[in-house]
């Protein structure tokens, strides 16, 4: 089954090469697990002259006692303590994107913003220039990624694919099934001003 696949080596185009001096701004690149959001992030970034990759897997990591998870891969009911923990990291994501920001830097935030949390992402960017990517391989492209790391939610998982497929199709909805990760961050640098949302 074909993937996206990593690669070292970029030679930017000149479209790219005439958007590396970037504005500070947010870029959200969003997805499912396993959509490739971190490693498209990290190569967004490295191709923009003062950039910053804010991880939220990374944020979420730094809780070191009492944090929730998913149960039996089910959705997280509106105010459990897993649904309050994603929204905090997510919440303390965008404080540090707009810090960035504010020191002339983007801000390459990914995370898992789909359903109402987009309105969330919203509410915590209010005023600050923000972008917004959803990450699209094949489904049974991402599920294969987490049979590859044995899952235990690979089956118990479809509702987020739902959910997902019912947020609001602001921003740039990119199918990246297939491409490699340079070929898919030069389609969102040279896709920029599809990127652009109103919030």
């Amino acid at each position: 089954m074909t993937t996206m696949r990593a690669e070292t080596n970029f030679e930017p185009t000149k479209s790219v090469i005439e958007k590396l001096q970037l504005p500070p701004c947010v870029i959200v690149i969003s997805g499912l697990p396993g959509s490739g959001k971190s490693t498209t992030a990290r190569a967004v970034a490295a191709r923009l002259s003062r950039a910053a990759h804010i991880e939220a897997d990374v944020l979420h990591g730094m809780i070191t006692q009492g944090k929730a998870s998913p149960k039996g891969g089910e959705k997280a009911e509106a105010g459990d303590e897993f649904d309050l923990q994603l929204r905090m990291r997510l919440e303390q994501a965008c404080v540090l994107a707009r810090s960035f920001v504010d020191h002339g830097f983007t801000a390459i935030v990914d995370d898992i913003v789909i359903g109402h949390r987009l309105t969330q992402m919203s509410e915590h960017l209010q005023g600050v220039e923000t972008r917004f990517v959803m990450l699209s391989p094949d489904f049974d492209v991402v599920k294969a990624r987490w049979r590859a790391i044995d899952s235990p939610f690979v089956d118990s998982w479809d509702w987020i694919e739902e959910e997902r497929l019912e947020t609001d199709p602001v921003g740039l909805w990119l199918d990246s099934t297939g491409k490699t990760i340079n070929e898919v961050a030069e389609e969102i640098l040279n896709r920029l001003d599809e990127t652009s949302i109103s919030i």
